[in-house]
């Protein structure tokens, strides 16, 4: 096992979540790190510096210069390095301290030093960064957005903070009865209940729900969506540690999916990306146009929502819910992102499948 950071632990978010951290997270959209100016990104209260080498790979490093700690992100990047903007420290895409302008122009340090650079994986048009121990960085695979670079699927990315734990987020992101009530008028309407059905599947690392609505809509499927009329078919999926996925088909050609990573900055604050991906036909570049603001009206609605229900979790002390058969959903995330958060200790929760109903 690689000690190399064990130094460096303290009282932080990523050392104090169980086994969370042993997964990818986004730190940055592909778009956001170049080679001009580095960007700074906090995952799990861990400072980094991101930016790209002379190759234009990307890489991730610890935001903190060895020296007298000065963050790097405030730095310049040249020749695919970064210098401290304090006393110029340079790094190299490693972490490899190649410069320190006190020991003499132009002569390699005296020491070696270097910074902790974290395992990375650019994929999707998303920078991954692995948090954990960095020889278990193999062991598993960021998580792959669907549809992405499908022919006639089409997508655009949403980046938006939110105030909120990452499992209160995930549940947000997968509740259906929400949307009449915070949605409403935009997604769905209060007062008009339907009961619906739907079948709720745990797995080791995952939760999936199918819903059973055959009359079931959401606000702007009509001529864009679904001008055939068409059944619409819903099923949401959550998978560890802070992925959900929702996919509204119609039919085999129309669909549309929103999949939302969270990442977390802190315990109750977080960065997500949301991939709004879509197949309408001809009626793509009408929908490119027309969805993100409607997408970024349901989002900020989430916001607002997330920052009451945050600060009214800060005031009570935590969790104290009361729960119905529609939480059946919530409860299965919350045991395996617990269990998780526990350290992986005792009894992994079993798996299951089970149908259920309610109003919305």
């Amino acid at each position: 096992m690689s000690t190399a950071t064990l130094p460096e632990r303290n009282d932080i978010m990523r050392w104090k979540v169980g086994t969370l951290h042993e997964n990818w997270y986004v730190a940055a959209l592909s778009t956001q790190v170049d080679d001009k100016t580095p960007f700074a990104s906090v995952v799990l209260e861990e400072p980094l510096v991101l930016f790209r080498d002379k190759t234009g790979r990307a890489t991730a490093l610890r935001d903190r210069c060895l020296h007298r700690n000065a963050a790097l992100s405030g730095g310049k990047l040249f020749d695919g390095c970064i210098g401290c903007p304090y006393h110029g420290w340079t790094y190299d895409a490693n972490g490899a301290c190649v410069i320190v302008p006190s020991e003499g122009p132009g002569a390699a340090p005296k020491v070696e030093r270097r910074v902790d650079r974290f395992p990375i994986v650019e994929q999707d048009g998303l920078v991954w960064v692995y948090m954990g121990d960095v020889d278990n960085a193999a062991l598993k695979a960021p998580f792959r957005f669907p549809h992405s670079g499908e022919e006639g699927w089409s997508s655009y990315f949403m980046l938006t903070p939110f105030d909120g734990d990452a499992t209160d987020l995930v549940e947000n992101f997968m509740d259906v009865p929400h949307t009449a009530f915070v949605h409403s008028g935009w997604f769905r309407k209060a007062g008009t209940a339907k009961r619906a059905e739907a079948t709720v599947e745990r797995t080791c690392d995952a939760v999936h729900v199918e819903y059973f609505q055959p009359d079931d809509s959401i606000g702007f499927t009509g001529w864009l969506l679904n001008p055939d009329g068409k059944v619409m078919t819903h099923t949401d999926r959550f998978f560890m540690p802070n992925v959900t996925r929702v996919d509204y088909m119609w039919g085999e050609r129309r669909g549309f999916v929103i999949t939302s990573q969270i990442t977390p900055i802190g315990p109750d604050r977080a960065m997500v990306y949301t991939a709004i991906t879509f197949r309408f036909g001809v009626f793509n570049p009408i929908a490119r146009l027309l969805l993100p603001a409607y997408t970024r009206v349901v989002i900020n609605q989430d916001v607002a929502i997330m920052v009451n229900q945050t600060a009214n979790l800060k005031r009570y002390g935590g969790r104290r819910f009361n729960s119905t058969e529609a939480d059946v959903i919530h409860r299965s995330i919350e045991s395996l992102r617990d269990h998780a958060l526990a350290g992986g200790k005792g009894a992994h929760p079993a798996s299951f499948s089970k149908r259920i109903s309610f109003w919305m």
